[in-house]
């Protein structure tokens, strides 16, 4: 009924009472369920079956002589030969179509790259004019009254850049940020996450795609300190990248390093950025402009570490040509750049006591040594590490140093006595890479193999975390440790809280 032709396995419906080929009755009835004549509802089981020799069905009229199937043959072939004719054409044309898009691709890359290059190169023409000028001025005020001594305009051009109302500033400086910390006394602030939800935290977000995946690694991390949603990467890619992390996207990507950035800072009052590099140039950038500022040559090697001075106007480096150096981030002008001659070994990172009067160097030779900014003298030493020190960091009490070397241990100094009172031993070929204390002083997070948080004065760990992937690069605290953050070389940004 449903084809026209006699059926081969008839069927009787109970419900129209109408003889139905089987196989088709019975794919109508599983996409409609009723009865294809009346539409009423029917089901495979009610089909009556009709038993029947199979009759032999007659052959198509047109297929019973040898001509006619010869037709139908010639037929059959003309369609596929014009069928076959017409894909030939369609693929001609769209080869041709394919072709000359990939040109035009190509000769738009070309032109990008050009101007990309171009931009790169006059931004930077323009970000050194200032700086260089005001070396040259600088050092030919220096040299005139000494024009006779080969070896005296650079030491007098170093005094002069450290004059008497800088040394002012910092001190008075100093003198606020100790009479705040002391009235600040020993409470801990009451918004600061107490330790048993610290404990809690867990991996919240991940983002992997702020650096470029054909030179994997973050290298370096830090948070602006007036709004702690926004993230200081650098990277192994040369970029130095700001994430917002509550809209989850990149603010701006920075480009100028030609080598990878090492260290990061986020001004803390300012929409400005600083980044250090082994191309041994410190960099400026505005985060609005998207554009670098500055560009500090303080340094003949690699600039291994960076520290932003509490005034927020001067920059502390340290480098692979064992001179640390105290820069003018306005100016780019060197103030002043110092060695220790009978050490005589690459500065390996630095750091500025939370006062801004001392500060740190680590040594590739293991020496942790404590300076006198004003008088720009090594006033104390700290050894014990083995192998090269890796991280730094002063406590916010301004009482504790920690610092990590290649040793797989991390070691507290008290600066009032000048001794280590206490070494954390973690495990073998542990690699530690980035220590930082929390805003109070309560807490202290160690990265490199995993990341682990301790509690201060009890120094045991509160947390441990392994979800990277590869070594971790740096960590950071939110405000009032409300959540903390992590960089690594597997490329990604965490952020773990509650």
């Amino acid at each position: 009924m449903l084809s026209n032709e006699v059926p081969e396995h008839p069927c009787v419906s109970p419900v129209s009472n109408q003889v139905f080929e089987r196989r088709l009755i019975e794919k109508y009835i599983a996409e409609n369920g009723a009865d294809p004549m009346n539409g009423q509802p029917l089901s495979e089981e009610q089909l009556i079956d009709i038993k029947v020799s199979h009759p032999i069905r007659p052959k198509a009229p047109s297929s019973t002589s040898i001509p006619a199937i010869l037709k139908a043959l010639q037929d059959e072939w003309d369609a596929v030969m014009l069928h076959s004719f017409t894909l030939r054409q369609q693929l001609q044309t769209t080869r041709q179509e394919l072709s000359h898009a990939l040109y035009q691709h190509d000769a738009a890359c070309r032109v990008i790259a050009r101007l990309t290059k171009e931009v790169t190169a006059a931004r930077e023409a323009l970000a050194t004019l200032k700086p260089q000028a005001g070396l040259v001025v600088t050092q030919a005020v220096a040299s005139q009254p000494h024009a006779g001594g080969a070896g005296e305009p650079m030491e007098v051009s170093e005094q002069v850049g450290m004059i008497p109302e800088i040394i002012q500033k910092l001190q008075d400086k100093a003198t606020v940020l100790t009479t705040e910390r002391k009235k600040r006394g020993k409470t801990v602030p009451e918004e600061l996450v107490r330790t048993e939800d610290l404990s809690k935290y867990r991996q919240v977000a991940t983002h992997a795609g702020l650096h470029s995946a054909s030179v994997p690694g973050i290298l370096s991390l830090d948070l602006c300190p007036s709004d702690t949603n926004k993230v200081l990467t650098g990277g192994a890619d040369k970029n130095v990248v700001v994430f917002d992390k509550k809209e989850e996207q990149i603010i701006a990507t920075l480009k100028g390093h030609t080598k990878k950035v090492t260290s990061v800072i986020y001004h803390p009052s300012q929409s400005v950025v600083f980044s250090a590099s082994p191309d041994s140039t410190i960099r400026v950038w505005s985060v609005t402009g998207g554009n670098c500022v500055q560009v500090v040559r303080a340094h003949e090697a690699s600039v291994t570490g960076l520290s932003l001075h509490a005034t927020g106007d001067y920059l502390l480096s340290s480098s692979e040509d064992q001179y640390w150096a105290f820069s003018d981030i306005q100016t780019g002008r060197v103030l002043t750049k110092v060695t220790d001659e009978a050490a005589g070994c690459a500065l390996t990172c630095a750091q500025f006591h939370p006062d801004g009067l001392i500060f740190g160097t680590g040594t590739a030779d293991s020496q942790i040594k404590i300076w006198d900014l004003k008088e720009r003298t090594n006033v104390a030493n700290f050894p014990g590490h083995i192998g090269p020190v890796t991280s730094i960091a002063f406590s916010e009490n301004g009482y504790y140093l920690a610092t990590g070397a290649q040793d797989s241990s991390v070691k507290l100094w008290d600066l009032r006595k000048l001794k280590n009172f206490k070494t954390i031993t973690l495990d073998n070929n542990y690699e530690v890479k980035s220590l930082v204390f929390d805003q109070s002083g309560t807490y202290l997070a160690v990265g490199g193999t995993d990341i682990r948080v301790y509690i201060c004065k009890q120094w045991s760990e509160v947390l441990n975390f392994t979800e990277h992937t590869g070594v971790v690069t740096g960590v950071a605290f939110g405000e009032h440790a409300q959540f903390l953050t992590s960089t690594g070389m597997d490329r990604s940004l965490k952020f773990y809280s509650l």
